[in-house]
């Protein structure tokens, strides 16, 4: 079995534990989906009474400090959207973002505890995420003095957090395992260990598991112990600012310096006088330096030269930037939070910008770079948008390769098609143009707006709808990768199972019978009848994006039209891979199972 948070490949293939299909199949509960998993010693059991138990339950409950300027109790969360009035405007409260224009207008009358008011019915959520109706002010009240009070030691472990998802094997009372669970979040998690809590479930959790601490960095834990230990080593290891001050106060002058000096800052989210400027100014790159300097990188590489400099007032830290040309980045900014990696600020008016901070990204675009940086690896194409036409699919296991003296080489059906490409230097920026027979929507000007670690993003001149991402791809350097591809080009394979949540009951397992399906590893793909005649053909692909995936383009002719998609491979052995398509929200929308053929 493959488990995308362990690099374990060689020992599962080796023993690799087969659970019937069918039950894995659409259950209504992400909690309840089943997964492979290994035993667990007697000794690395949840109980009732363990103290790890109760440990995990804290992590992961409910933290409701967040919205503190509306509800004023760190145990409940108010549900969204919800309306109040301050200071008798009534704001719609549809976003974390909003708690802070809250406090910015709370702030302006301290001392004055009736300025806001609650529009009910509301709903609020407690700490173990039961949801609760309110009808009045009384009846918030009356929750509200059953939390603790403000800054008071509560129950709850706000500075280190699980990474999902976690598996857990659930055992009977001889210790034989009768189900897996995969827990996907804290809500699931605490819900499942308090049936673990009240002795109604017997557990143990599969490891390693990565935890996140306060400051963002990451630990790996290995078993119980470990966890325990990095459970207790962090649960006070920061401020969890269960305060109702409205505010942050542990900013302070140097520590907010520090924190933008570290990396450059890219601009996530942009808005000036309630206007949304994400389309402009996404994706732009800053650069505080010691001097005071700001350097601002436009997509395409061009440079805006500003300065800046920060204060603590007795309304929070400020950052004042100064720019001649870049008129809608001049603002004094308030710092309403600071995340790991993340600066949140906003000023009245409806100005708000998000900065996230990224020690990759090298923001000096040059002609060289560019070519240095296309020529290593292949490319996918992760997202292609032609004339409102979302067009990637088309290339699913069709990676590009750039070669030395401008020529472009895409895969197709296992062979390179070569073409040609070139990158120039225009008014608007680094332009990448290429040339492949039958490929229009590739064939056009393409903007560079973006360049980090394995991403490149697109735009096409003179039209800002057209978007390609391109991703790298490096199966030489990825043992995981090259493992799985063996083994599917080693042998010839079948549908053992198919079920898709959209196409009916028309295009089921039965659909594909008597068809055998050939890996080849120049990423040529075949499906031969029972004739033994070629049916179809196509491209696949072995990569990592967010775990292990297999991309499947079989073409347009059905059935097989239906099983194009880039899977998430959920396990592997040398005689069954199983794969699942997501959607958006994170649903399944289809599995597929492939045997090797006898």
């Amino acid at each position: 079995m493959y488990n995308p948070k362990t690099n374990i490949m060689k020992t599962m293939l080796r023993t690799f534990l087969l659970v019937p299909f069918f039950a894995l199949l659409f259950f209504t509960s992400c909690q309840e989906e089943v997964v492979d998993i290994t035993s667990a010693q007697e000794s690395e059991a949840l109980t009732s009474d363990t103290e790890l138990t109760v440990l995990i339950s804290a992590t992961s409950t409910l933290d409701g400090s967040q919205d503190n300027v509306i509800d004023k109790a760190s145990c409940l969360s108010v549900e969204l959207p919800v309306t109040v009035v301050v200071n008798g405007l009534e704001i719609i409260v549809d976003s974390e973002a909003d708690y802070k224009v809250i406090e910015a207008i709370v702030k302006e009358f301290d001392g004055n505890d009736d300025i806001l008011s609650i529009v009910f019915p509301i709903t609020v959520m407690t700490s173990n995420y039961t949801e609760i109706t309110i009808n009045s002010k009384e009846e918030l009240h009356a929750l509200v003095e059953a939390c603790y009070g403000e800054n008071e030691e509560d129950d709850d472990i706000e500075c280190i957090d699980f990474q999902y998802p976690l598996s857990f094997a659930v055992y009977d009372t001889d210790f034989q395992v009768i189900d897996v669970v995969n827990v996907e979040g804290d809500r699931q998690l605490h819900r499942f260990i308090e049936r673990v809590k009240i002795g109604d479930v017997f557990a143990s959790l599969e490891f390693p598991v990565t935890m996140e601490l306060a400051d963002g960095s990451e630990i790996v834990v290995n078993n119980n112990m470990e966890l325990q230990a990095a459970i207790e080593e962090a649960k006070n290891a920061c401020d969890e600012d269960d305060d109702n001050d409205y505010g942050d106060h542990d900013f302070t002058k140097e520590r907010l310096d520090n924190i933008l000096k570290t990396c450059p800052w890219i601009v996530y989210e942009f808005k000036r006088n309630e206007e949304s400027l994400d389309d402009k100014y996404r994706e732009y790159g800053m650069v505080f330096k010691e001097d005071n300097i700001v350097n601002v990188f436009a997509r395409g590489g061009a440079m805006l030269t500003g300065t800046w400099s920060t204060n603590v007032t007795d309304h929070g830290a400020v950052i004042n930037l100064q720019f001649e040309t870049l008129v809608d980045f001049t603002l004094e900014w308030f710092v309403y939070e600071i995340e790991p990696g993340k600066i949140k600020l906003f000023r009245e008016g409806g100005n708000r910008a998000i900065l996230k901070k990224n020690c990759e990204i090298d923001l000096g675009i040059t002609l060289e770079r560019i070519h240095n940086y296309l020529q290593q690896c292949y490319w996918r194409v992760d997202e292609l948008k032609v004339d409102d036409s979302n067009s990637e699919d088309e290339y699913i296991g069709t990676p590009l390769k750039f070669f030395e003296n401008n020529i472009v080489k895409i895969r197709v059906n296992g062979e390179l098609v070569a073409g040609v490409y070139n990158v120039v230097k225009t008014n608007a920026g680094f332009v990448l143009q290429i040339t492949l027979v039958n490929r229009p929507r590739l064939q056009l000007e393409w903007l560079i707006t973006f360049l980090e670690p394995g991403l490149i993003k697109l735009e096409g001149v003179g039209n800002k709808d057209n978007k390609m991402i391109l991703e790298r791809h490096c199966p030489e350097g990825d043992g995981d990768v090259l493992e799985i591809s063996n083994v599917l080009a080693a042998g010839d394979w079948v549908v053992a199972a198919y079920e898709n949540a959209e196409s009916g009951s028309n295009i089921n397992t039965d659909t594909f019978m008597n068809h055998t399906i050939s890996f080849l590893i120049s990423g040529y793909l075949k499906v031969t009848n029972a004739e033994n005649v070629v049916v179809n053909k196509g491209s696949w692909l072995i990569y990592r994006n967010d775990g292990l995936r297999l991309g499947l383009r079989f073409g347009s002719e059905a059935p097989f039209s239906y099983l194009n998609h880039r899977y998430k491979i959920t396990s592997v052995s040398s005689t069954r891979i199983e794969l699942k398509d997501f959607s958006s929200t994170g649903t399944v929308e289809s599995v597929l199972v492939l045997d090797r053929k006898n």
